[in-house]
Formats: structure tokens, sequence, C-alpha cells
């Protein structure tokens, strides 16, 4: 791989960073769905005692991250509802915490993944909030748009008994993946394994392919000069025209049992990544006319092992959480994209998830610890620490307006992160 490549790479991926815009966290993995966000980090000396806490809530079990729009933070969760335990898809008060107004789903019923790292099991999806609606993809494959104000459901589409639909053992943790006029989502059956749907209306815009889908949330990208929806399913990588679902690439990569690590696009590389003895690879996709072609970079089985914690990319180094079933021990290590060497390791995480902010990484550990370290290749340099939640973290923290959010299987938090004064 020639230096200008890579030059070319990193300065694609600062212009695409650079016009993530702040004040809101709308989604899985935040603006850009690549973990970054463009605001600044007043605040990187965490006091002694932790940042301040402008409100904590229960959040009863699952795996669901926080998404942030308008004046409200949503997230799903579990609750019983006249002896039936449902999932539910709740607004709370950006402010207080405080419940608006909550939306029930499918029932609540696992295969019992979520339990082998003890400490609970539930939703694993993440709601995306676009224009006034919210967008939520539920484990059992149903797929509801809500008015953002108060819940009510704009429109429904059961992918299991309209698109012949096909789960997944542990059930479904994709998130829904909105652009503009139209909100994608992964697992229906032979010919629709993908589908598009018209935001305001629900009407199918289109729906193509055949693969299965795994764990893993698709997400945007530009390659080539084309915005495309890259997926991760279970033959491997694949990207699909935005407007039609034609296929454009696809990098064929070992499935066994679950992908959960969302596919990370640097430029025009693009990485991904899965446990069980799977490991990772790296290709550079490159387009000649109209063909895309993906060409494998390097591919490798040790220790570069994502289950469901997704890197984030700076500067031609990813950081993440790396390490397959290793409760309360997998490691926070940065990796050198172009070659895959590995630069320094830190254990003691487990696989919960880091984002980037303000050339920082904020790293939820599974037991609950914040970890702020500096992004930078050269040694893990540790800035702050404090216990922001109990419970499990399997999900992934959000940044926006100076707070951070970060949930658990038990409770979620509103941090300060800007030096203010707590308001509740």
């Amino acid at each position: 791989m020639k230096l200008t490549n890579l030059t070319r790479l990193i300065l694609g991926c600062l212009l695409c960073a650079a016009a993530v815009s702040a004040g809101e966290w709308p989604q899985y993995r935040g603006p850009q769905q690549d973990g970054i966000s463009s605001e600044k980090l007043p605040t990187k000396a965490w006091p002694a005692t932790g940042l301040p806490q402008i409100w904590k809530t229960p959040t009863a079990t699952g795996f669901s991250s926080f998404a942030v729009g308008g004046a409200n933070v949503f997230t799903i969760v579990a609750r019983e509802v006249e002896g039936v335990k449902r999932e539910a898809c709740v607004a709370l008060d950006a402010t207080t915490g405080t419940e608006r107004w909550a939306a029930l789903l499918s029932p609540a019923k696992y295969d019992g993944g979520g339990d082998s790292g003890g400490g609970g099991d539930g939703p694993r999806s993440t709601p995306t909030f676009h224009d006034g609606l919210v967008y939520v993809y539920d484990s059992h494959l149903l797929l509801q748009c809500l008015d953002a104000k108060d819940g009510r459901v704009v429109w429904s589409k059961d992918i299991l008994t309209e698109h012949a639909g096909r789960n997944i053992r542990w059930q479904s943790a994709a998130s829904p993946v909105v652009d503009g006029k139209r909100v994608f989502i992964p697992g229906g059956g032979p010919g629709e394994s993908l589908l598009a749907f018209d935001t305001k209306s629900g009407a199918v815009v289109w729906k193509a392919q055949d693969d299965s889908m795994t764990h893993a949330t698709p997400v945007i990208a530009t390659l080539g000069g084309v915005r495309q929806l890259v997926c991760f399913m279970q033959k491997g990588l694949l990207s699909v025209d935005l407007a039609t679902g034609k296929a454009l690439w696809n990098y064929p990569f070992k499935y066994v049992t679950s992908t959960a690590a969302s596919p990370v696009v640097c430029g025009d590389f693009v990485y991904c990544s899965a446990g069980y003895g799977v490991g990772a690879g790296l290709v550079k996709v490159t387009r000649k006319g109209e063909e895309f072609t993906a060409t494998e970079v390097w591919r490798k089985t040790d220790k570069l092992v994502n289950h469901w914690s997704t890197p984030v990319f700076k500067e031609g180094y990813l950081y993440g959480i790396f390490g397959f079933k290793e409760y309360n021990k997998a490691a926070l290590k940065c990796f050198e994209l172009q070659t895959g060497k590995e630069m320094w390791s830190q254990e003691g995480f487990g696989p919960g998830n880091v984002i980037l902010v303000d050339h920082h990484l904020v790293a939820l550990g599974d037991r609950g610890q914040l970890v702020l370290v500096k992004a930078e290749p050269t040694a893990y340099t540790e800035v702050s620490r404090m216990q922001a939640v109990g419970g499990k973290c399997w999900s992934t923290p959000a940044y926006t307006g100076g707070r951070l959010y970060v949930r658990s299987t038990t409770e979620g938090v509103c941090l300060d992160a800007a030096g203010k004064q707590a308001r509740n």
C-alpha cells in the first residue's frame, strides 16, 4: 500500500468527521455512524469523584444504546405490561431524564445469549431519530415509525410476516438506518433480505438480495464517489446502491454463530471483524467506471477480534475493545490500519464500546467503568476514569452538547462533560 493512498485515506476521513453536525446523536454510533463526535470535550481531567451527574433513571434490561434527538433521549427497554414482558421504546427528557412516553413493541423473549456474560438479557437494537420521527426495529423484526412527540405509531411493518423475515439466533440487534426519505433494514427473506421503506408512509421503496442478516447494523458511506449501504451479512460484506438495492461489491467473509460489529469505513478501505474464531479483514474498494472492486489488503485470525465492540478510526489507526468472551478482561487496543499491527493494549475493559471525542477515546467497559484515553498510537495514556453506572454494559456511549449519555442493563445516566453544574 503506497503512502499516497494512506494520506488520501486520512484526509478523506478528517473531512468526513468535520462535516458531522453538533447538537444531536440521532442513531447508533452517532451522526455519521462511525462513533465519532465533531464536538469539543471541554473537561478532559475529570474530578476524582467523576463527572457531575445531571440525571439517572432506571433502564430495565437490554443492550440498546441511547440516541439523542430534539429534546429527547431514546432507547429500548423491557418491562412487564399486564403480566407479559414486552420491549418498549422509551423517550426520556434530555434535561431531566423523566420518561415522556413509552411505545410497546414485541414480547421480550430471547434465546439467552445476553445472559452468558452475567447480568441479564434484553433488547439489542438502538432507535433512530430523524425529522421528528423515531424508527425502531425490535428483536423480533418489528419495524415501527413513531412520532417523537408522543410515541404514536405512524406506521408499522412486521418483517417476519410481511417479508418472509428470517430472524437470527439470539434475535436481531440491527438498528434502522435512515438516509433522507428512506429507512433501511436487513432481515427479510430471499429476494428481500435488504429492505428500504419510505420514511413518511412506510411504503416499500425497494427490496433486494438473498443473503441472511447478522447482528451487525449496516452503515452508509461514500466509496468511489458513490454513497452506498455497506452491510455485514452472513456471506460477508455486501454493499448496495441506496436508490435501488443493486449490489455494488462484496467481500466473502466467514460467518460463524454471530457477527455483531458494524463495518468500519476508513476512506477507501473497509474493516470488518467477528468473534468465534473468525478474526478480521481489511479491503480496499476501488471504482472503474460503474464497476466496483473490493481487494483484500490483509486477513487475520489472532488478536484482531471484535465481538460486538465496533472500533473507531483516527488518522490511520483503529481504536477499540478487542477480545471474544473475555468478560471483565477484554482489552482496549490500538492497531495500525494498513498492516493490522498492534500498537498497544490495555486489559480490564470487557466487551464494552468506545467513541471518539476531541482526540480522546471515551471507553465504556462492560461493568460500567467510563475511561477517558488519549487517541494516540504511541502508548496507552489514561486521562480520567469513573464508575458511571451499575449493571452490565454492552451498549455504546452517546455524546452531544457537552453531555455523555451512558446506559446499562439496570440504569442510564446523563453526565456533564462540559464543566457546568449538574442540573438534577
